[in-house]
């Protein structure tokens, strides 16, 4: 008995992290700055702050489909709709121009556009999260 709850938690622990993994490679490509060399290589905190509320925004209906979820494949349906969210969200926002491109203001190191992100991020992953009803 023990062992298949030790073998069930393996298998959504370890496919919530393949998926983590994914998400962290397709926000990347979703954006149109690479948020590797700016957090990495030229420590820019606002890409930091930006890519760290992605980070949350998709952790929490992550969490909510790993506790609510009735079956594998039912988890692995919500974590698609929870990846897929932030990712449309993360290429809309990036795209505006003007003095509400985000882009610039990424690259540029502003924190405050960096902080509202991450607040947008992690606000439509709690309603995403709240929205995924069993």
């Amino acid at each position: 008995m023990f062992l298949e709850y030790f073998l069930s938690f393996g298998l959504f622990f370890l496919s919530a992290m393949a998926i983590f993994g994914i998400f962290l490679f397709l926000y990347a490509k979703v954006t149109p700055y690479d948020d590797y060399q700016m957090i990495f290589g030229e420590n820019n905190t606002a890409a930091a702050f930006g890519f760290g509320g992605a980070i949350l925004g998709l952790s929490i209906p992550l969490y909510s489909a790993l506790v609510h979820c009735v079956s594998y494949i039912d988890f692995l349906m919500w974590a698609g709709v929870a990846i897929s969210v932030q990712l449309i969200l993360a290429f809309i926002l990036t795209r505006f121009g003007g003095k509400f491109s985000v882009e610039k203001h990424i690259q540029n190191g502003d924190l405050s556009v960096g902080a509202f992100m991450a607040f947008i991020s992690i606000s439509i992953g709690l309603i995403n999260a709240g929205s995924m009803s069993y």
